[in-house]
């Protein structure tokens, strides 16, 4: 084999591989989420909230939000923590997957933008993911419908009565966390000195993103061994919906490049979709894709009062900028600026948001504008 075909071959594999790791980073699978990161483990807990009310009003008499942290809280004179980082994930994911070299070797370190021996990070499982209450411990179909405002209020009560954090000097966060951060920002306007959101946008999901999502919850929904969400073996709709997930989270370019053949694309696609099935049950994709049900901070944007950096990559497929509503609605926000990173060899599609290297130049910006002045 001449030398330049075997570039060409090498090349490929390892497009392939990252190809693998940004989608396992969007679906949540843990496996190897903290396999080459220069760092100690993150300390790990559970906070218990009892009776907590959802909005549909069911309650749950135990509600477990599981948590990982780096550093140590530090409070100013008055008692008021001035260096908690709050960062949350996106839909099927969990806070693991911000352990990953390519956010935390990038982010973590000393002098990098969050350095662990500086803030105090906070990593959630959400409602519905990880570790955290979800319906397949056991309610299945039976639990609770939750939304991103009852998302939000148990990271709250994670915050203030779980950690006894009172103040945060960052909320960020990706995909679905990034939406999470324009509502923090709505809904918590003096708790946090900045925010900025990746990879989402400020407004209703509605057009190609409403359909895709749709797809996802039809497929389970509507599959003929759903049997109500009591199946024995994993429904078929879960296979569908992991297929919608790949085709979404990356662009174009980068598939073409790492799946250069039909039986190429069927091979990685048909890994991708049985380790999505090994590591994933239906009922937990279902609630959380149906879970963005509550999610419009457009009606709201002008209470958002600390400075908001919005962060969003231009070959991002679920929000794609021609939709001109980032430019639009972030003029809405007092101090709010936006950002679209250009296409290029080293952005991903959506998954763009946990390649830190891509904008950590403008989080270290956010955060050195937003430094108290002591």
């Amino acid at each position: 084999m001449k030398p330049k075909n075997k570039t060409i071959l090498a090349s490929a594999f390892s497009l392939t591989v990252f190809l693998f790791a940004l989608l396992f980073a969007l679906a949540g699978n843990d496996s190897r989420a903290a396999d080459t990161t220069n760092f100690p483990p993150p300390f790990q807990g559970d906070f218990i909230i009892h009776d907590f009310h959802f909005n549909s009003g069911e309650t749950l008499p135990e509600l477990r939000l599981h948590y990982r942290t780096f550093g140590t809280p530090r409070r100013d004179d008055r008692g008021i923590v001035r260096n908690a980082v709050l960062i949350l994930h996106g839909t099927t994911g969990t806070g693991a997957q911000f352990l990953r070299s390519e956010f935390a070797d990038q982010l973590y370190g000393k002098g990098q933008p969050l350095d662990i021996t500086r803030y105090y990070l906070i990593l959630p499982d959400n409602i519905g993911h990880g570790q955290s209450s979800k319906p397949s411990d056991g309610l299945r179909a039976k639990f609770p419908r939750y939304g991103y405002l009852d998302m939000i209020e148990a990271q709250y009560r994670l915050l203030t009565d779980g950690l006894g954090v009172n103040h945060l000097r960052l909320v960020m966060g990706t995909s679905m966390g990034g939406m999470h951060s324009w509502l923090w920002g709505e809904l918590h306007p003096d708790f946090m000195d900045a925010l900025m959101p990746l990879a989402s946008l400020p407004a209703q999901i509605s057009g190609r993103n409403r359909v895709w999502r749709r797809i996802v919850i039809d497929s389970i929904r509507g599959a003929p061994d759903w049997q109500n969400g009591d199946y024995q073996t994993q429904p078929y709709g879960l296979k569908i919906a992991a297929e919608t997930m790949f085709f979404m989270g990356s662009n174009p370019a980068l598939q073409s490049r790492a799946m250069p053949t039909l039986a190429k694309a069927d091979a990685v696609l048909n890994a991708y979709v049985a380790s999505f099935s090994r590591t994933h049950d239906a009922n937990d994709v279902l609630y959380a894709f149906e879970s963005s049900h509550d999610y419009d901070p457009a009606p709201g944007l002008e209470k958002i009062t600390a400075p908001l950096l919005a962060i969003n990559s231009a070959d991002d497929l679920i929000n794609p900028p021609d939709q001109g509503i980032l430019g639009r609605e972030i003029k809405r926000v007092k101090h709010g600026k936006a950002i679209v990173i250009p296409e290029s060899s080293q952005t991903v599609g959506h998954g763009s948001h946990t390649k830190a290297v891509l904008w950590k130049k403008y989080l270290a910006r956010l955060l050195r504008k937003t430094e108290r002045k002591s």
